[in-house]
């Protein structure tokens, strides 16, 4: 439904999308993610049809964004971090502007009032926009979105400044549409990727850093570094000796308690598998392992490193062609010493050459 190929976006000498490609299916709800300035409004913005690319190509169910704009359009459905609301218009008169602004066919009164009950908005049908609450205004934003039914809604940080039970209403509503639209959720809560994305795609510095389903999403990331260790035997030591252990960065223990075993929980350090050191220094001191449960990482931690692990090779790859360059500015300032040297090593000769002949005459 949504296809982005190659998609370059340069701002002069500063590019915010670097060469990414992605797809996404038709009824999937796709979570788009990354830190401030990674690309992701830059992409967003490209796939509306609100800016142009520098080069590659953004479809939608088939149609060009660039080649024929006005028919990829009116696949979209859009809203915007900040509602294009028109706060003097009723909640009617608005829905019939967007109606009548997109074009559409379909019967009036019965599409609008379906939207309206999809979004639960009947009850504000006729009041002032201006007087609405926030949570209020957002759901006409949505219902904006929804007006002549397009295949594709992309929905750029839907729940930003709501509050908890409008929160969770919005999500509710977000997982209703994907039954029926392919949606894209760009927003800073993680919380709310995990419980409405079918997949997550991770942006940083406009490359693609990860892109995977929400339930696999932890494979991008290969250290396991928290376990449920439950072992029996002394707690204060038994935790002393964890904090201790080489390659452990973190240890507490948990109130879980069987009999004499109580559970901790460790975090080994990056990098690092914990499970045989601390399998025999237990050993060491007759503490019985009685279970080790890998627990993976929560989202938060797995988007932070994924985050700085492409910084890392960016990182790297940056300080390449300055080491090539200091390499370069050395062996050149060497081969000008060299020149300069014989330069003055063949002025020097031509000099006693000629002193010589002078003599002989």
């Amino acid at each position: 439904m949504i296809k982005i190929e190659h998609l370059v976006k340069n701002y002069g000498t500063s590019c915010a999308v670097d060469d990414i490609s992605f797809e996404v299916e038709k009824g999937e709800i796709v979570g788009f993610l990354g830190p401030n300035g990674a690309g992701k409004s830059t992409t967003m913005n490209i796939l509306t049809g609100y800016l142009s690319s520098t080069s590659g190509k953004a479809s939608i169910a088939g149609v060009d964004i660039l080649a024929d704009p006005l028919a990829a359009k009116r696949q979209i459905g859009y809203l915007p971090e900040q509602p294009p609301l028109y706060p003097d218009m009723t909640v009617e008169e608005y829905l019939d502007f967007a109606y009548e602004l997109k074009g559409c066919t379909l019967d009036r009164r019965a599409h609008l009032e379906q939207i309206c009950e999809t979004v639960k908005i009947k009850d504000v049908r006729h009041k002032v926009i201006r007087t609405l609450s926030k949570g209020y205004r957002q759901r006409v934003g949505i219902a904006q979105a929804l007006v002549g039914n397009p295949a594709v809604i992309i929905f750029d940080e839907p729940t930003v400044g709501l509050d908890p039970k409008q929160i969770i209403e919005i999500r509710n509503l977000i997982r209703g549409l994907g039954k029926d639209h392919t949606v894209i959720l760009s927003t800073h809560i993680l919380q709310e990727v995990q419980a409405v994305c079918d997949r997550i795609v991770i942006i940083n510095k406009g490359k693609i850093v990860a892109n995977e389903r929400t339930e696999n999403i932890s494979n991008v990331v290969m250290d396991n570094r928290r376990f449920h260790a439950k072992i029996a035997g002394p707690q204060k030591e038994v935790l002393s000796t964890l904090r201790a252990l080489p390659g452990i960065a973190y240890a507490e223990v948990l109130a879980e308690r069987e009999g004499d075993a109580y559970t901790y929980l460790v975090e080994s350090e990056l990098g690092v598998d914990i499970r045989k050191k601390l399998f025999f220094r237990l050993a060491e001191r007759n503490w019985p392992l009685i279970g080790l449960e890998s627990l993976g990482m929560n989202l938060e931690d797995i988007f932070i490193s994924v985050v700085d692990k492409s910084e890392e090779r960016k990182g790297a790859r940056a300080h390449q062609p300055e080491r090539q360059r200091r390499r370069q500015r050395d062996r050149s300032h060497l081969e000008q010493e060299l020149g300069e040297s014989l330069f003055e090593e063949a002025k020097r000769r031509r000099t006693e050459e000629s002193l010589g002949e002078n003599e002989d005459e």
